[in-house]
């Protein structure tokens, strides 16, 4: 599916959970919104976004037939029951009860030679790649305007974190193929996964792929692999026999990272221990797009069966904005800011937002025949 260019106006970079927060509640009612302003501080205090414009203010085709591609690199989740949610995060209340169909489930992020694949068999542009409509950004000088997307940049020095803009930027020329802008390339790193992807973006590869993105529950269903942990989708201690099981960020944000879990940004796929399930990374390396809307107060009459998130979207801190649901966390995630990679805790997006800490993976239904 293709973005219009009237979506195309704020393109969040999250996260770090976020990177991750945003929706719009279509409805707008009064009652809707007083039942989230309750929980807007809680839900986004770790997690600071930006839009696509605020970064540039901050700075002054067709798809193809479905390829159906086999099961190969994919997990059958087998179908079941479990408790979702958090009493650590607002937004992750209440606790409650889910039931999954089974379901078959990328056993890794989608890669760059993956990604680059699709884009071969479909000449695909994605978003970040884009022009921009000078009409979408009123106050951007008309030099800023280039395609591009939001980068990671830490400062050389410890800095107030409640300015995003000391550690991310808007790169010129910042895609898929240039993570973090036009002077550098994905050559050698087949294995990692694909970035700067936004929510059009995963959708356009899911259907060529003849495959979808995980709902919320099927993806966390997968994250906690028959185990219930209050802290980590792998337990309750954060280092397991003394070692690191995920890459996420250790020292002092945003600016000195201590890498010692091996690696200071992007790890390739398959560089951790798998889940009990077989999936790889379903904690950190890079933030993972669901198909949800989001809303904070959605579990609060999510279905117990299948939920499929809301009807629309909401988010007290943007509530002009849609934004989607985002899981797992990624590799700038620390305790010091950005805490959702922990268990039972949720991301959000703006769906025409890219960063290069963004990616996603792919479900299959269980009955789908190849």
């Amino acid at each position: 599916m293709l973005i219009s260019r009237n979506t195309y106006n704020s393109a969040l970079i999250l996260f770090i959970l976020f990177i991750f927060c945003s929706c719009h509640n279509t409805n707008n009612k009064t009652d809707q919104r007083d039942s989230v302003a309750s929980i807007k501080k809680e839900t986004c205090a770790t997690c600071k976004t930006m839009s696509r414009s605020a970064m540039l203010k901050a700075s002054s085709g067709n798809i193809a037939a479905e390829n159906n591609p086999s099961k190969n690199e994919m997990v059958l989740i087998k179908g079941g029951s479990f408790e979702m949610g958090s009493n650590d995060f607002a937004d992750a209340k209440p606790l409650h009860t889910v039931t999954v169909n089974s379901f078959y489930m990328d056993e890794h992020e989608v890669t760059n030679a993956q990604f680059a694949a699709f884009v071969k068999a479909t000449g695909y542009v994605t978003v970040a790649e884009q022009e921009l409509n000078p009409a979408d950004y009123p106050g951007v000088p008309a030099d800023k305007l280039v395609p591009g997307s939001g980068v990671f940049t830490p400062p050389n020095h410890a800095v107030n974190l409640d300015n995003p803009t000391q550690w991310w930027t808007y790169e010129a020329g910042a895609s898929w193929k240039h993570p973090k802008g036009a002077k550098t390339n994905i050559v050698g790193r087949d294995n990692d996964p694909v970035v700067q992807i936004c929510y059009a973006d995963a959708m356009a590869y899911c259907k060529w792929a003849g495959k979808r993105l995980p709902t919320e529950a099927e993806w966390e269903y997968a994250a906690r692999a028959g185990k219930h942990f209050d802290k980590y989708y792998w337990g309750n201690d954060l280092k397991p026999g003394g070692k690191y099981v995920a890459n996420i960020f250790q020292g002092s944000f945003p600016w000195k990272n201590l890498k010692q879990d091996g690696y200071v940004e992007l790890a390739p796929v398959k560089s951790f221990p798998p889940n009990a399930f077989g999936l790889y990374d379903m904690d950190g390396n890079v933030w993972e797009w669901c198909n949800d809307f989001y809303r904070p107060d959605y579990y609060k009459n999510s279905p117990a069966k299948n939920p499929q998130g809301p009807k629309d979207s909401y988010d007290p801190d943007e509530p002009n904005t849609v934004k989607r649901v985002q899981r797992g966390g990624s590799f700038l995630c620390s305790d010091e800011y950005c805490i959702r990679y922990k268990a039972g805790s949720r991301g959000k997006g703006e769906v025409s937002s890219a960063s290069n800490n963004l990616g996603f993976r792919c479900v299959m239904d269980a009955t789908k025949t190849q």
